[in-house]
């Protein structure tokens, strides 16, 4: 039904989001953070992960079920560690999507379909990738 007054909308600035931990995980501040089925973890290399940004806080759920802690995450643009051989990002790969090899680093390709995006290449550093990373 279309509005017929003023509503107050609730908002989310996006700065700062927060997601329930899979179960039996440790996710450390500063990490790559992924979604697996909607619950947050460490980077990892996997399908079907969606990338939504840097850990802000560590948080052990290692003993515990899904959902029994939650991590403050923020999206943006961080430096993850660059990927190796023929994996590794290069100044050409700007404005490309590159994928998450673990919780702090990122490669050029997907590894033949084993892993998930993590963002756009915004920069390549000799120490660094600059990654956009978050919804």
């Amino acid at each position: 039904m279309a509005l017929s007054r003023e509503r107050n909308t609730a908002q989310r600035s996006g700065d700062l989001l927060a997601f329930p931990v899979a179960a039996s995980v440790k996710v450390f501040a500063g990490g790559l953070v992924v979604l697996d089925a909607g619950y947050a973890k460490p980077g990892a290399a996997g399908t079907g992960l969606v990338a939504v940004g840097r850990a802000e806080e560590t948080v052990d759920n290692s003993a515990g079920l899904a959902g029994a802690e939650v991590v403050a995450v923020r999206p943006g643009t961080f430096k993850w560690a660059n990927s190796a051989d023929a994996d590794l990002i290069a100044q050409a790969n700007v404005g490309g999507t590159c994928y998450v090899v673990d919780d702090q680093a990122v490669a050029k390709t997907d590894g033949t379909g084993t892993r998930s995006a993590a963002g756009k290449v915004v920069a390549v550093d000799a120490d660094g990738v600059w990654v956009k990373t978050g919804l």
